[in-house]
């Protein structure tokens, strides 16, 4: 995927067992981050960091969504436990992952397996990517990813 094309178009069921789709953000901007697991330090520190910033980023018509694949009971366990108010989608089977490109070989400790590239993307309230942000480090992304949208609106 690349800037200023059409993102692929998904639905996902979301922690609370929701259909949620791309098309449902249309007129919005969204913030759709991929991240390996839920309750694992960075991906801890970014559900959070994303949900202490949420007021701003919706003061930006702008929705935070975040797909990892994990279960949609293990999604909702993560919000209770650190009080998140983002949506995270539940893809099991890493279609959306697949179809975005961040389903990749990956090596940790000699090992090589197949799972998440921590990544992000900003898509235009008409559908377009924006912004992609690929192999995200935690420390200040959130904050990166709130003054790109602020620089799109101008």
């Amino acid at each position: 995927m690349k800037i200023g094309e059409f993102a692929v178009e998904f639905t996902a069921s979301d922690q609370d067992g929701k259909s949620i789709s791309l098309q449902d953000f249309h007129g919005q901007w969204l913030v759709l981050y991929f991240y390996p697991k839920d309750n694992t330090p960075g991906c801890t520190t970014e559900a959070i960091e994303f949900t202490d910033q949420l007021p701003q980023f919706q003061a930006l018509n702008t929705q935070v969504v975040g797909i990892s694949p994990d279960s949609i009971i293990s999604h909702g366990k993560f919000i209770t436990k650190h009080h998140l108010e983002i949506i995270l989608l539940s893809d099991p089977a890493h279609r959306i992952a697949e179809d975005y490109g961040v389903w990749q070989l990956k090596k940790f400790m000699g090992k090589e397996y197949m799972g998440i590239v921590r990544s992000t993307f900003l898509i235009d309230p008409t559908g377009k990517i924006a912004q992609i942000w690929s192999n995200v480090k935690v420390k200040n992304h959130v904050d990166t990813v709130l003054n790109e949208v602020r620089l799109q609106l101008g």
